[in-house]
């Protein structure tokens, strides 16, 4: 283990990355489904009203690097798996029973550190009363609601976002979409529940009563995000239109101390109606701007601002960009597919996002594809993205729902979690290469972390620039969006050809940090105030 530090420092004392070559597009690596052999056997299961949500945490509960899962159960209990798996593979997971996390009726779940104290909380949503777990170490969870002086009505829950609204604030503020209003006893009525929204008292350790977000739309999706780097985070809502009458997407303006409210068409927002399920949020034009990616049924919508960050007025480009996604590439190939948990990243580490779509009926809507397998979808030198399913060897026909691109076993390359309906969860290693003569290569890739004192110490609502030669990626750390599903951990970057790379870090309150070098293939942490980046290597206690 000294021997690989000692490489690993090696790797990170660069000067400057060398010129790189020219960037082009890489083939989608191999996958090989693992979760049976893995350990892993969970389900998410129910009828209506289950048919919605269906979602995973990944993040680390005892502290070893390694991201472990936490799995929405529906009407079954949810279940905790703590991640075993050596460097490289194969995945080898042990499941962690508590009735304090194998709680029933959950739809999804999203990690963030609550309470500051640099271990792991839970938000779990649930179809009944949503619950806070506070991480305790070694994958130890105790109910926090109390605590915190939250109170939860019983709802329908499957969305949730959340973001320190100011530098100064001591706890975050907490979002949580809701679907259709139910009653006390969990039983449809009529009409979309509104939203909540959750701000800190003024004593810093509690919660103040929960502000209605109204109206609300039958929310299945939320992301507090920076969309025009102003360095307020406001609050996108995607919603199902199935259910609601004269709705639509929606935009709430956010500023700490004062009342959240809607940006209309005054303000230069537009209506768009989908069957909103999911969000997904990264800048692909390279202006500094996160593009927004919207997953329905039929179409899905790619948005990108229209006239840079003036106003929030948006064009789809999904058409040209290839992403549509409106139909399945196997199966019912003649119906409309229906989407789900959407998200970018870099599976093949060619230094261009990916964008992975889960599908799967709703139930058994006739009208939609029943054989409706998810893409992966592989970015382009040009800016488009070209469908890698089958070659990458993930087509398969269960109705899958949440999901995670993750590096589960800290080789480098990112691997797959799919939560299914009624079918065991499917775990995918990225074999990369593959075996010939389908191999491909495989760019190089950073693993980064950030931290800063003070209660938000993951420092949600940074931005990260990573410098490649004439290239600049730009990532945003969120906690939300997907199809709930989140994720906390390590921030994947792929490199391509490049054996170097210089980030920079923009804080939550807007200082810019300084550029700092670190050498291809390798894990760090970047904290704040510090001249360098603190190497990791996996088998020991994260930094």
């Amino acid at each position: 283990m000294i021997v690989v530090a000692m490489i690993v420092v090696a790797s990170l004392i660069v000067l400057a990355p060398r010129p790189s070559p020219p960037p082009s597009a890489l083939g989608p690596p191999r996958f090989v489904e693992e979760a049976g052999a893995a350990g892993v056997a969970h389900a998410y299961r129910g009828e209506y009203p289950y048919v919605v949500g269906g979602g995973v945490a990944t993040f680390d509960c005892d502290e070893d690097g390694r991201p472990d899962l936490y799995f929405a159960g529906g009407e079954g209990p949810a279940a905790l798996y703590r991640n075993e798996s050596p460097v490289g593979g194969p995945l080898r997971f042990e499941a962690v029973r508590s009735s304090v996390t194998d709680l029933t009726g959950v739809t999804g779940a999203y990690p963030i550190d609550i309470d500051g104290d640099r271990l792991d909380d839970v938000v779990v949503l649930r179809l009944g009363e949503n619950v806070i777990l506070r991480g305790l170490g070694d994958c130890r969870f105790e109910q926090a609601d109390e605590t915190l002086g939250l109170r939860h009505e019983p709802t329908w829950t499957v969305a949730f976002s959340a973001a320190w609204e100011s530098a100064d604030a001591a706890l975050p503020t907490l979002a949580f979409g809701q679907y259709l209003a139910v009653d006390t006893d969990l039983k449809e009525t009529s009409g979309c529940e509104d939203n909540i929204l959750v701000r800190p008292n003024a004593d810093g350790a509690t919660y103040d009563a929960p502000l209605a977000l109204s109206p609300g739309w039958c929310s299945l999706s939320m992301l507090f995000s920076d969309w025009d780097r102003s360095g307020r985070r406001d609050l996108r809502i995607s919603n199902d239109r199935h259910y609601y009458k004269g709705g639509e997407e929606q935009l709430w303006r956010m500023a700490a101390g004062v009342d959240p409210v809607l940006y209309t068409r005054d303000d230069g927002w537009a209506r768009l109606r989908i069957w909103g399920m999911g969000i997904a949020s990264q800048d692909l034009t390279g202006d500094g701007y996160p593009e927004v990616f919207l997953t329905s049924q039929g179409d899905n919508k790619l948005q990108s601002l229209a006239d840079g960050a003036r106003q929030p007025t948006y064009e789809d480009i999904a058409l040209r960009r290839g992403v549509t996604a409106h139909r399945p590439y196997a199966g019912d190939e003649g119906l409309q597919s229906t989407a789900w948990h959407p998200e970018f990243d870099d599976v093949n580490n060619d230094g261009f996002m990916d964008l992975y779509i889960s599908k799967g009926n709703v139930g058994s809507q006739s009208d939609y594809a029943m054989q409706d397998p998810s893409d992966l979808f592989i970015g382009q030198a040009d800016g488009s993205f070209v469908q890698g399913a089958p070659a990458a060897g993930i087509t398969r026909f269960e109705m899958a729902r949440g999901g995670a691109l993750v590096d589960l076993d800290l080789d480098g390359s990112l691997d797959l979690v799919q939560v299914l309906r009624e079918a065991n969860v499917a775990l995918w290693r990225n074999v990369g290469a593959g075996d010939p003569p389908a191999a491909i290569s495989m760019g190089h890739w950073i693993a980064l972390d950030l931290d800063q004192p003070g209660p938000n110490h993951d420092a949600i609502g940074a931005w990260v620039d990573i410098r490649l030669g004439e290239r600049t990626i730009t990532r945003e750390r969120t906690v939300g969006g997907g199809h709930a599903s989140g994720e906390l951990g390590w921030m994947h970057v792929g490199l391509g050809m490049a054996d170097a790379a210089e980030v920079r870090v923009t804080w939550p309150d807007g200082e810019v940090g300084p550029w700092l070098a670190v050498g291809a293939d390798t894990f760090g942490l970047i904290e704040r105030g510090t001249t360098g980046v603190t190497p990791w290597s996996p088998g020991t206690l994260r930094p």
